[in-house]
């Protein structure tokens, strides 16, 4: 009988954490790489991540690294929750070693400049690779806590999710499959920049319609930019679409919505995005997607409404009442009654 080969999580932080117990939970060996040799050894001794996810216990089954060529020469799976802004620079120099490795992503961010997705980042790091993304509506913490989840695994390689239900399904956490890569990772990314409205939003004591308002009308457009993309508007109805969009527009728990929160107390972005202490995916995807969508010609008014607000002095008050003041669309207005795929 072969011995079982361990899996890596590489990243340190909170979602890279709780997928590590996860795993080790249903029964794996665990390296969670991380760069800090501090924070390894913190959790090391006190089987906790302090400054990710406090008050959760680490697995015994769950081994703190930061030897990233060790990590992945003794492990066939990787999920990788690196930051977007340093996947490329972390990965790339071990190229050779990825490949036919299996690399899940679990960063929702699109890379500045080429507006690539992680996904994307990884096949041209490691085209002998197998690539795949993990994406839904997953705060960190309570899927560290055992709340009832669930997720989508997305691959056009077919036995790449069947190994990630494998692994990940659990008694509270349920995996579903899609071979919609592309449109499961975009989701993933764009409804970053919905939540910091929806944060401001409820800061700034606006009711309960205006955030359905909201949420209702970022499905519209997110949905809207990802089909002139490629990808199929179906996987917007499913959890990696509306039920990640509701949860990180919802909750005080979202990275992105507790940025746009602050912002709406009156905090400058630096301020925000320092108290936080993490990294808000969506302040960097909505540099990227608005010049994006300019570029491909896709309308997108919250998306130039929030720029405006972070980047052009305008306030969420007057973005609103330039959205009320628009001339008006259909309700529905991006998905074709034809072609369905």
């Amino acid at each position: 009988m072969t011995e079982q080969r361990p899996i890596a999580v590489l990243g340190g932080g909170s979602f890279g954490t709780a997928v590590a117990n996860l795993l080790a939970e249903n029964g794996q060996t665990v390296r969670q790489w991380m760069r800090d040799p501090e924070q390894a050894e913190a959790i090391r001794v006190h089987r906790e991540n302090p400054r990710y996810l406090k008050g959760i216990k680490i697995h015994p089954a769950v081994e703190p690294v930061t030897d990233l060529l060790d990590t992945l020469t003794a492990c066939d799976l990787c999920f990788v929750a690196l930051p977007s802004s340093a996947l490329r620079s972390v990965l790339a120099p071990h190229s050779e070693r990825l490949a036919g490795k299996l690399l899940v992503s679990l960063t929702k961010g699109i890379e500045a400049h080429t507006f690539k997705l992680m996904s994307e980042i990884l096949t041209e790091i490691a085209p002998q690779a197998r690539i795949g993304v993990l994406s839904g509506p997953n705060l960190a913490r309570e899927v560290a806590e055992h709340a009832l989840t669930a997720t989508v695994v997305a691959s056009e390689d077919e036995a790449l999710c069947e190994r990630v239900q494998a692994v990940l399904h659990g008694r509270t956490f349920r995996v579903y499959a899609s071979a919609d890569r592309f449109g499961v990772e975009l989701g993933g990314a764009l409804k970053n920049v919905y939540a910091i409205i929806a944060g401001m939003a409820v800061a700034l004591g606006m009711g309960e319609n205006t955030k359905s308002m909201l949420i209702t009308r970022a499905l519209a457009e997110m949905t809207r930019f990802a089909v002139n993309q490629g990808a199929n508007p179906m996987t917007f109805l499913g959890l990696a679409g509306v039920g990640d969009l509701i949860v990180t527009c919802s909750s005080p728990k979202s990275r992105n919505y507790q940025v746009g929160f602050a912002l709406g107390q009156g905090l400058s972005l630096e301020e925000a995005v320092t108290r936080l202490g993490e990294v808000a995916e969506g302040v960097n995807t909505l540099k990227v997607l608005k010049a994006k969508a300019q570029e491909v010609g896709v309308y997108m008014p919250l998306v130039a409404g929030l720029h405006a607000i972070l980047f052009e002095g305008r306030t969420l008050d007057q973005v609103i009442e330039l959205l009320m003041r628009a001339e008006p669309k259909t309700d529905v207005d991006f998905i074709s009654t034809s072609g369905f795929n």
